[in-house]
């Protein structure tokens, strides 16, 4: 399966195109992002867990990166509540399995570096955000390896940021308020992904928090 497989276009998903697909597993959900491959997958996903569901011991063969946007992940090492960033590297494993309340977590398979093994947790709502480079944003450093940097970055109400170029590219998923630049509006459970050297000028008139990642995308 290839989708949204071209990187150097630039690609928007809002909950009004969300199709789930069910998984292989029970209870288990999903709406593609993006792909290259099968069950095996270079992938970005949104996952959504029915309350009590399990899901079979893996290898991450890519690495796994993952943010719990409701509920509660759990597995054999720890307990994921809603706001939890969990980064498995290449060669972990686990059995994940859910409570009561059912999970959903946006995760990305197998686009982590050989040598980008970090293996940890954060509760983001618990940790403290430091002060943006402007006024009305604050930043919350999840993960840096070589070009690429993971944050969540909360902007106030009526924020608005200068206008930028995107080296290696840019990742955002709006997991509360809306997001906005030139180009549109983008509200909660929003993804949008902007190729190598892209530009736009953003705002957040009722304020918002995203998930951004960038510098990871392919510069040809």
């Amino acid at each position: 399966m290839r989708l949204r497989d071209n990187f150097a276009e630039r690609v928007v998903v809002t909950p009004d195109d969300y199709e789930w697909v069910a998984s292989p597993a029970n209870g288990v959900d999903r709406m593609m992002l993006d792909r290259i491959g099968d069950e095996v997958a270079r992938a970005t996903t949104i996952v959504r867990f029915a309350p009590n569901s399990q899901f079979d011991t893996h290898e991450h063969g890519g690495g796994e990166e993952f943010l719990v946007l409701e509920g509660v992940f759990s597995d054999e090492h720890n307990d994921y509540p809603a706001g939890t960033y969990v980064r498995n590297p290449i060669g972990t494993a686990h059995t994940p399995h859910i409570g009561p309340e059912g999970a959903t977590i946006l995760v990305k398979l197998h686009q982590f570096d050989e040598d980008d093994t970090a293996h940890f947790h954060i509760n983001t709502r618990e940790a403290e955000f430091r002060p943006g480079v402007a006024l009305g944003l604050s930043v919350l450093p999840l993960h840096s390896h070589t070009s690429e940097n993971v944050a969540l970055v909360r902007w106030a109400p009526g924020t608005k940021f200068s206008a930028h170029q995107h080296w290696g590219g840019e990742e955002i998923f709006v997991i509360e308020g809306t997001f906005q630049d030139e180009h549109g509006d983008y509200p909660a459970g929003s993804w949008i992904r902007s190729p190598h050297m892209s530009k736009h000028d953003p705002w957040s008139d009722e304020g918002c928090l995203i998930y951004v990642k960038t510098g990871h995308l392919p510069q040809a």
